[in-house]
């Protein structure tokens, strides 16, 4: 692992132009050869394409033990052989700037975001940084479980920490760095994704689905009439229906944890596309266009359980959706495999890339259960009702031509579930429309997911009362995707039909954008983000330096460390400072944050309360010490503050060797 902490500002600016030459090798070597299929469309779409199968590649590296670097030869390769073509073209070049420029004001203005609130201190950076330095330190698959020592992640979605792990290592950039540097790529490419999303579907206001991404819900809004200081109502906002949470984009990005549900926005954003793209553009395509469309879709669509598996259980139906459509469409030639190639292929091919990982995976997940609370339709009015509105405002015209559709939504009104009832009326409207546009089609499957997560939830061990809570919270993130794009996109349409808002000269338009995107860099400097932690770095464990001196210097030792090491820290529960060791650079513990490994793995063996005991005793006991550190495989022992306030530490005589010893730190090494 690269580095330790308190890096320079000149070290942190070469670690971002090192991460952005990376991305923009990978997509450049790739351009070329997506060019002939998606024409127009084929430098926004390099971009995530790259990504996906640079992490592919990575990841079958890890599998068979193999330097991850060697992902990058294929490249190399390719962008040798388009330079010995001449497939670059700079004329080319210069009208994609404008993708470019896209890219690179998102990947800053979230930097900028970043830089103002850097540090892996609280929520979930712990665990979220922790994977990101367990893949550096030990590029294999599965990664190692920094939480539990002698396991792997076979039990977690970790293909986002993966694929930024990986960058990391081939770029050469830390972790400390590289963890406030995913985000600012996933906003960058989720931007591009939907703006193309945007181009291909609107011929005016392309840029308004941007808005999906910086519009806050109608709670935020409600949250300050009511008085509420601003540090709570950006947080407030996203608790709003009752015991679930109700994360959107722009929270999920402000708030800063790198975390699965985040990672996977822009891959989601990207099969979007790829849906609307082939829905529109198949007929039109040669053949090998719509081998590319599929490849690329089965590999967005194969990665999504390995990020976030929660996705690929409503893109699935979804793409089955589109496939179906363009079968139907295609009907009078459905003996021809192009018909149905879109519709068969994606979905087994989705499974085969990454069978290895269904292979590997231990789940702990429970079934389907009927929702007995659903939501207040206030409190659902409050997180979904823009998109709503601006539905029911659309279809207003389909409403009064044929209201007796209003009856569909009685049986979930007379069962309670009101919220459902209210989706439903777009719903059905979208549904009976004779002539359905590509937003239309992308509002469908957003709603559907809002009234399948009023009636039924994924059953987990969050207990009784929070029994929905990760149903709503990673089922809405999609759904705002979707509604937020599509609704965005009818406004957009509905404008252009209009035809009374006058085009803006190019000059002053570009005035206007220069004017917003400066407030946008201002915003986070205006707005307090630091939650009284360190601020003004990339290094998000520059902090430590100030808050925990002690450690900041052991953990720049351990990081410098290479090898197998498994190392004994002091257990505290879960969200608190402890587990700072192995969530600081990535060297597996005995257990850490035991709530997090007990949801993901059960307790069927009685793991739970004989780590936790055995740590303790290995502090306390100093005649079992050495005999227990040997049954976990544990080579390091570390005693700082955290252990001496936790444990009555007592040390054998024998069987220790102290290799560091600073500020009232010491790390021991088991002998021989």
């Amino acid at each position: 692992m690269t580095g330790g902490i308190l890096l320079s500002a000149e070290q942190q600016i070469l670690f971002v132009i090192s991460w952005l030459a990376v991305l923009l090798l990978l997509q450049i070597s790739v351009y070329p050869s997506l060019k002939r299929t998606f024409g127009t469309f084929v430098f926004p779409v390099s971009f995530s394409a790259s990504l996906l199968v640079f992490t592919i590649l990575s990841w079958y590296c890890g599998l068979v033990r193999i330097p991850v670097q060697l992902s990058l030869i294929p490249f190399l390769l390719l962008l040798v052989y388009h330079l010995w073509h001449r497939d670059y073209s700079l004329a080319e070049l210069k009208n994609e700037w404008h993708w470019g420029l896209l890219f690179l004001i998102c990947f800053f203005l979230m930097l900028d975001v970043r830089f103002v609130n850097p540090t892996i201190s609280f929520a979930e950076k712990f665990m979220d940084h922790a994977f990101l330095a367990s893949v550096i330190r030990s590029p294999v698959v599965p990664p190692l479980d920094p939480w539990f020592g002698g396991g792997t992640l076979n039990v977690y979605y970790y293909l986002g920490y993966w694929l930024f792990g990986c960058l990391a290592i081939v770029s050469g950039v830390p972790s400390n760095i590289a963890f406030n540097l995913a985000l600012p790529t996933v906003f960058a490419l989720a931007a591009v994704n939907v703006y193309a999303i945007g181009t291909l579907v609107l011929d005016r206001f392309r840029w308004l689905p941007l808005l999906v991404y910086f519009l806050p819900n109608p709670s935020f809004f409600y949250q300050i009439a009511q008085g509420k200081a601003m540090s709570s109502v950006l947080w407030d906002s996203t608790r709003t229906i009752t015991n679930t949470i109700n994360e959107y984009p722009l929270f999920s990005f402000l708030w800063g944890d790198v975390h699965a549900h985040v990672i996977s926005l822009f891959n989601q954003a990207f099969l979007i596309f790829l849906l609307l793209f082939a829905y529109k553009k198949w007929e039109s395509l040669e053949f090998s266009g719509r081998w590319i469309v599929c490849l690329l879709s089965v590999l967005s669509l194969g990665s999504m359980p390995l990020i976030n598996t929660w996705d690929v259980l409503l893109y699935a139906p979804i793409t089955l959706f589109f496939g179906a459509l363009i079968l139907w469409r295609n009907r009078t030639e459905i003996r021809k495999p192009a018909s149905w190639m879109f519709l068969v292929t994606i979905p087994l091919l989705s499974i085969l890339v990454y069978l290895p990982f269904y292979l590997q995976l231990v789940t702990n997940t429970g079934g389907i259960s009927l929702v007995r609370t659903p939501s207040e339709p206030l409190q659902f009015l409050l997180v979904n009702g823009l998109f709503i509105a601006i539905f029911i405002a659309i279809l207003s015209r389909e409403i009064r031509k044929r209201p007796w559709f209003l009856l569909v939504v009685l049986p979930f009104a007379l069962a309670g579930y009101y919220a459902a009832a209210i989706a439903t009326i777009p719903l059905i409207y979208f549904i009976l429309k004779n002539e359905k546009k590509l937003p239309d089609l992308l509002a469908i499957p957003g709603l559907v997911i809002l009234v399948l997560c009023e009636v039924i939830y994924l059953k987990d061990s969050m207990g009784d009362t929070y029994f929905r809570m990760n149903t709503v919270f990673k089922c809405y993130l999609p759904a705002w995707l979707m509604l937020g794009t599509a609704a965005f996109s009818m406004v957009a349409i509905w404008l252009h039909d209009w035809g009374k808002v006058p085009r803006i000269p190019i000059r002053v338009s570009a005035v206007v954008a220069v004017i917003v995107i400066a407030c946008l860099f201002a915003m986070p400097f205006l707005i307090s983000f630091t939650y009284d932690y360190g601020t003004g770095t990339l290094d998000g464990l520059s902090y430590l330096e100030g808050t925990h001196p002690a450690d900041a210097e052991a953990v720049s030792y351990l990081r410098s460390l290479s090898g197998n090491e498994l190392i004994v820290e002091a257990e505290g529960g879960d969200y608190t400072y402890y587990s700072r060791i192995s969530s600081f650079t990535g060297i597996p513990a005995i257990i850490g944050m035991p709530f997090h490994e007990y949801m993901w793995r059960g307790d069927k063996d009685g793991w739970f309360s004989t780590r936790l005991s055995d740590i303790r005793a290995i502090y306390e006991q100093p005649q079992n010490t050495v005999s227990l550190m040997k049954k976990y495989n544990a080579t390091l022992l570390y005693i700082g503050d955290s252990e001496r306030e936790r444990y009555n530490v007592t040390l054998p005589a024998t069987g220790l060797e102290k290799i560091y010893s600073s500020r009232g730190t010491d790390i021991y090494r088991l002998s021989g």
